[in-house]
């Protein structure tokens, strides 16, 4: 399997710690051109040292931009483009949960925006080399959380009663699915579907402060499988041969799943589409 992803070339986001970072070295181990994307500039250097140091492959780029900003999405798309003429896996995995209600320099909840617009607004600018790039794949992070999740499109982009939790965390691990699916539909020729990848020994939550935080770690401690065992299902996704027959599907485990009966429906995913379309000023 070594080389065997030689000439091909992945871009992925939420690459410096967790699941992303340990999708990245597989990648990179097996000869992908690797391009990923953070936030921190010492933070996604020191991991880029290190995945090239580890998988032994020069072939790895930082692009810094943080992925709850349209304008910085826009920016990370636009220089990946002008140096690359081909997309073959999209991995959208930046993500948070944030227990304080919070809006992104835009104006939108935060987890929303980061969550469900980052993955929305970076696949769209891209879609012109996904769709030139036969084979390409498209493999999104969602959770299981999404069974709590309700998607109110008059409200979710803002959350006027200004609560956030595992409410907006859940409402955007659907979004991930009801966006997987909608491209599916629309992309025939772009494989595309997202996961859950367990409850991981990651980062996750720790950007808050206080009891959350401290809870999130204890239990992380006590129950979490790895990095490398969550990143299992999106390296599967991004990879494989039987992967690449499979279209809008949710997997857990490397097969795909049963979602909740929202995460099913075609008209809430067209609307959440072009509520999308227009929070992120993409015409028609």
């Amino acid at each position: 399997m070594a080389n065997d992803l030689n000439g091909k070339v992945f871009l992925v986001t939420g690459a410096t710690e967790g699941i992303g970072k340990a999708a990245a070295l597989e990648f990179a181990r097996r000869g992908a051109t690797l391009v990923v994307v953070g936030r921190n500039k010492e933070k996604s250097e020191r991991v880029v040292t290190e995945l090239k140091s580890q998988s032994h492959n020069s072939q790895i780029e930082l692009l810094l931009g943080d992925m709850s900003t349209l304008a910085d999405v826009r920016a990370v798309a636009a220089a990946f483009a002008k140096k690359y003429d081909r997309l073959d896996v999209l991995v959208n995995n930046a993500g948070a949960y944030f227990a304080d209600y919070k809006l992104s320099a835009d104006g939108f909840e935060m987890t929303f925006a980061l969550n469900h617009l980052g993955y929305f607004l970076l696949t769209h600018e891209l879609l012109p080399l996904l769709r030139k790039t036969a084979g390409s794949r498209v493999v999104s992070t969602s959770s299981a959380a999404h069974q709590a999740g309700k998607v109110d499109l008059q409200a979710i982009a803002k959350r006027d009663g200004k609560v956030a939790g595992f409410g907006s965390y859940g409402d955007s691990k659907l979004c991930n699915i009801l966006f997987t699916r909608a491209l599916a539909q629309r992309e025939k020729g772009i494989v595309t579907n997202c996961f859950h990848p367990g409850f991981v020994q990651t980062g996750f939550g720790q950007n808050n402060d206080g009891l959350m935080s401290s809870l999130i770690r204890w239990t992380a401690k006590v129950f979490a499988r790895t990095p490398e065992k969550g990143a299992e299902t999106l390296i599967w996704l991004a990879t494989s041969a039987e992967a690449g027959k499979l279209a809008g599907e949710y997997c857990v485990d490397c097969k795909p799943v049963k979602t909740s009966k929202l995460a099913q429906d075609a008209s809430l995913a067209d609307g959440l589409w072009g509520l999308s379309e227009k929070l992120c000023g993409i015409s028609k």
